[in-house]
């Protein structure tokens, strides 16, 4: 953005709380550039409090797929029928998300901490009402191909298309930054590897899934009420790829990672039968999917933050890059038969990287 200009969000923010002073933002999001505001005067009989003003951002890149047309239209059809999803109002064109004024469960109890047992209660209950919400019985418009609509159960077609995106939207779209995958140990067939890795699904019965629970995407508030938040990759699929994201990005201590499995098995089983069918071998392979997955998307986030610095990136900052990137590699490299180069091969691949996009603007 030019300096001294406005994006539309704030604008469209200051119009509708009608004071500058009361805007707050725009908060941290990759997909939409968002603003705070109080209740806009001219809407009646809405739930007092503060709301979201919020615009997509101009072509941001994608990691994950998306399946329905728009958010606002799955939290809509969620209402009264999942507990703890934010509401909306309507104030003229602009749809308002309901800000919920709380902590996130991350800044409560951070990555590898245990969670307290009234919110872990609440999780399964998310997961229980998940499972009961089937294909067909939400009236929101998706905008997925039919190739990412397997029949009903079919759980190895579920995850061969999200070895496609994958494969095809994360890595091959990014295939001009060939330098940094072939240094990274990147450019063979570790998709034909994964594939193996991966095979032979039990077949479950789908179910919505949220697919990016994570302690940044439940906020407490002060009743100490559990809200989930960010439904922007909500999808219709296999069960257990939903638990399988949420233990890979929440990190559990081992004993409630457990428990947690346990508890989401008994919860599912209680509303959708045979939705934890095969869990005890198919989660590993979920999970080595998820850390597979992992590779590819965040070591072209880790590249794309570095040339986002500007000019010469210092040594430390390309260190810090490279133990990110070689973490992932290290947790990929089983799902994908790869090699973990060592850490100078890892930074030196990262600055090859970013001499070849200053010298090509074109590959942006």
């Amino acid at each position: 953005m030019a300096p001294g200009t406005t994006s539309l969000a704030r604008e469209r923010a200051v119009e509708l709380s009608g004071d500058e002073s009361l805007v707050e933002g725009p908060l941290q999001g990759y997909h939409h550039e968002t603003y705070v505001i109080p209740l806009p005067a001219e809407v009646k009989g809405a739930e007092q409090g503060r709301w979201k003003c919020r615009e997509p951002r101009p072509d941001p890149l994608w990691f994950d797929r998306r399946c329905f047309a728009s958010e606002e239209q799955v939290l809509r059809a969620l209402d009264g029928r999942i507990e703890g999803v934010p509401g909306l109002i309507q104030a003229g064109s602009a749809s308002l998300q309901r800000f919920i004024e709380g902590t996130t469960l991350g800044a409560l109890h951070g990555s590898g901490t245990e969670i307290p047992f009234a919110l872990f209660e609440q999780i399964v209950a998310l997961f229980r009402q998940l499972a009961g919400v089937k294909i067909g019985s939400l009236d929101v418009e998706r905008t997925c191909v039919p190739e990412d609509r397997p029949a009903d159960g079919n759980t190895a077609g579920f995850m061969e298309r999200l070895i496609v995106f994958t494969e095809d939207g994360v890595y091959r779209r990014n295939m001009q930054d060939e330098v940094l995958f072939r240094g990274l140990g990147l450019d063979g067939d570790p998709f034909g590897i994964l594939r193996e890795r991966v095979s032979g699904l039990t077949a479950r019965p789908f179910c919505l899934l949220h697919a990016d629970l994570h302690r940044e995407n439940f906020v407490v508030d002060a009743e100490r009420r559990l809200w989930t938040i960010d439904w922007e990759l909500a999808m219709f699929g296999d069960p257990l790829y939903d638990l399988a994201t949420h233990l890979y990005l929440m990190r559990y201590p081992a004993d409630q990672e457990r428990w947690m499995t346990k508890h989401w098995c008994e919860a599912v089983e209680r509303v959708a039968p045979g939705s934890s069918a095969g869990w005890k071998a198919d989660l590993p392979k979920l999970l080595a999917f998820k850390q597979a997955q992992s590779v590819f998307t965040d070591v072209i986030r880790t590249a794309l933050s570095l040339e986002e610095v500007g000019g010469a990136v210092d040594g430390d900052l390309l260190d810090a890059a490279g133990d990110r990137i070689l973490t992932v590699l290290a947790a990929g490299a089983e799902p994908l038969g790869s090699e973990v180069p060592p850490m100078e091969k890892v930074t030196t691949s990262l600055g090859e990287w970013l001499e070849a996009r200053a010298q090509s603007p074109d590959a942006r």
